[in-house]
């Protein structure tokens, strides 16, 4: 049994969807089991619905929720210990959940989950993962949007991290890691980036395999199954990639419906368009995960519908149930163990930019 936490009010169509996401759960994960965390008025009249939950979760009425439109500190000031969102970050601190699952504002829950859950011992700073569609499958990068900027070893920690949710998604045992970067020379790009590679190559760790700097377009390619970066050029790299690929579509929609040949040659060759926009677009795959926390919190995308949620779910099942917490603190444990060989090796901490 793995007990699921639920932020039943966050998104932009709250319980409507979160709930009907969990049905669809329930149906693929019969061992799942939901507690909901909402206000009562609002979550209890689509509960009815969905009879088929009854017996597999449970219901807490919070005083509050929190808004998709409110800062970061506000949502603290304001939710702290009553809203849904902290109440279902809450429920795994205190073991009443193996992971939680909100679709909410993610400034806030990344907030919340750093309040409430602390970071692992072993981490410096959290991260966000999310799944990245490749001509090759899938790959993560990370992170995407948790912090700005990063030190060498902060970089290296995402690596490590990143791994782990690689291996405990896709049962990969050693996966292969790449630094994004403005070119794959060992003498391009920032000073943290050069001294980050230099100590994954150095360290040698059991649970991934780096293979060296990549550049924005390797993502796409699937060059690794692991794109490491900061927070604010991952975050950039994602919001392009969606939005190129809606901008793709449009420009597609468009030219079929120039004349009667187009609008005919589109009407026969429908499914395939419709594969293709599901492939371009990186926010397909849902459930980005807030990695480097003392416990499985997993960002559902706001928008996403019941499909999409329950897809979010699932990410939370197999953290869980591959066991990723453990894996990630052993891996960083060996890396922060071997870290003085490496600094005798040459300061590691230096910062700064080189001209490309």
């Amino acid at each position: 049994m793995i007990r699921i936490s639920v932020d039943a009010m966050g998104g932009d169509f709250g319980p409507e969807i979160t709930i009907a996401g969990a049905a669809i759960a329930q149906k693929r994960f019969p061992e799942i089991r939901f507690i909901f965390y909402g206000v009562a008025s609002a979550v209890e009249p689509v509960l009815k619905r969905y009879p088929e939950l009854g017996s597999c979760s449970t219901f807490i009425a919070t005083e509050t929720y929190t808004r998709m439109d409110e800062k970061p500190s506000q949502a603290l000031r304001n939710g702290r210990g009553k809203s849904s969102m902290w109440k279902a970050i809450e429920a795994v601190k205190n073991g009443e959940a193996d992971a939680c699952v909100s679709a909410g504002n993610t400034g806030a829950l990344m907030a919340m989950s750093y309040f409430c859950l602390r970071m692992m011992e072993e981490a410096d700073r959290p991260g966000i993962a999310g799944v990245w569609p490749t001509l090759r499958g899938e790959s993560l990068v990370l992170d995407i949007g948790a912090t700005i900027g990063a030190s060498s070893d902060q970089l290296v920690d995402l690596a490590v991290m990143g791994a782990g949710m690689f291996r405990a998604l896709y049962n990969v045992k050693r996966p292969t890691v790449g630094l994004l970067n403005i070119g794959v020379e060992e003498v391009k790009g920032l000073d943290e980036i050069k001294q980050a590679g230099m100590m994954l190559r150095e360290i040698g760790l059991d649970g991934l395999e780096y293979k060296g700097f990549v550049e924005g377009n390797d993502i796409g390619k699937g060059t690794v199954d692991v794109v490491v970066t900061e927070g604010f050029s991952g975050n950039i790299a994602l919001k392009a990639a969606e939005g190129t690929a809606r901008q793709m579509a449009q420009i597609l929609r468009e030219a079929m419906s120039s004349s009667w040949l187009t609008k005919l040659g589109y009407l026969l060759s429908i499914s395939a368009f419709r594969k293709l926009k599901q492939k371009m677009d990186p926010g397909r795959v849902n459930g980005g995960v807030l990695l480097g926390l003392n416990g499985v919190v997993i960002k559902s995308h706001g928008g996403t519908d019941a499909d999409g949620f329950a897809s979010a779910l699932r990410v939370g099942y197999e953290m869980v149930n591959n066991k990723l917490l453990e894996k990630i603190a052993a891996d960083l444990r060996h890396f922060h163990d071997k870290k003085p060989e490496l600094l005798n090796h040459g300061d590691h901490a230096g910062h700064g930019a080189e001209h490309i």
